[in-house]
């Protein structure tokens, strides 16, 4: 495994992208009915290393056609600036593990369609999020869910945090 961003994050096993359950079933409304703002894989690696943001790849490579690789191709810039908001808050070492990459489960608010990003279950950050935001139940498949004030939903999947961006979290 390559670490393929900034920061020199402690690398750890790869894993496979488990399926996950759709979003909840009445997600709120996103950017006010205004049309969703996609930027480019560069553009958002850019940002996310100007943020101190890292991310990984099991497949070393970047190609949102191959689920071994982290794509950020076709994200919305809403879900990257909460990946910004989320490392600035949280205060922790962020690393991102999944991004637009197929492989993972489909939907409206899915990592295809630039809502989702995978992060490492940091002690760090698992802290920030269990502390700080409200614990909502298990979802269909069993990963305990908890939301943000934002509307950000952070569901703790067996070995990452699959996080789906409603808004950019107060940027």
């Amino acid at each position: 495994m390559t670490l393929l961003g900034t920061q020199g994050a402690a690398t750890a096993a790869p894993f496979p992208a488990p399926a996950s359950a759709p979003g909840p079933a009445s997600a709120p409304a996103v950017e006010s009915g205004a049309a969703v703002t996609k930027i480019t894989h560069a553009q958002a690696t850019a940002r996310l290393s100007a943020a101190g943001i890292s991310w990984r790849s099991s497949g070393n490579c970047s190609d949102r056609n191959n689920p071994t690789c982290t794509s950020f191709e076709q994200v919305n810039l809403a879900t990257i600036q909460g990946a910004e908001t989320l490392k600035s808050a949280s205060g922790c070492a962020v690393t991102i593990t999944g991004g637009t990459e197929t492989g993972h489960a489909s939907g409206t608010y899915s990592h295809w369609n630039g809502y989702k990003l995978d992060f490492n279950p940091t002690t760090c950050l698992s802290g920030y999020i269990t502390g700080t935001f409200t614990y909502i139940g298990e979802r269909a498949d069993g990963a305990a869910q908890y939301k943000a004030a934002s509307g950000n939903i952070y569901a703790r999947e067996s070995n990452h945090w699959d996080v789906t961006f409603y808004s950019c979290g107060g940027c």
